[in-house]
């Protein structure tokens, strides 16, 4: 019995410091995910943040609209995806509080939000919300 309860013992204790390591590495990861969003926004007019996941259908119909949206207005916008089904990606989902995916966020050349979707975005609409911070 004693060594039942060691053995349990042990497991708790390694499963919470391997948990504490991931969290401490996914925290680090989300911070420098910011900072990037962050330094980002300053160069571009636009950063233009997808939030949803690969595995996700509305989702998968967004890559190509990220994708046009990036070949024709790279130089202006930030093209940023997320997936917050992983744990890399989930941080993002609850900084910007989202209630559906996919979820397209905007913000400006300040890294302030201007401009919130979710759903599929058709890209023409999409494009009509970049032309409202100068895109051309």
């Amino acid at each position: 019995m004693k060594y039942i309860q060691r053995l349990t013992l042990t497991l708790i204790l390694t499963t919470s410091f391997m948990l504490n390591g991931c969290a401490q590495n996914s925290k680090k990861e989300t911070k420098q995910a910011a900072i990037s969003v962050q330094q980002t926004a300053t160069t571009y007019k636009v950063t233009f943040i997808e939030l949803g996941s690969v595995r996700c259908i509305p989702c998968q119909k967004m890559q190509p609209i990220m994708k046009s949206v990036e070949e024709k207005y790279g130089s202006q916008v930030k093209v940023i995806f997320y997936d917050v089904w992983t744990p890399l990606g989930k941080p993002m989902a609850d900084k910007y509080e989202i209630q559906a995916i996919p979820t397209q966020v905007f913000l400006d050349e300040n890294g302030k939000e201007f401009f919130r979707h979710e759903g599929f975005f058709e890209e023409e609409e999409l494009v009509n919300v970049l032309k409202t911070k100068g895109v051309k």
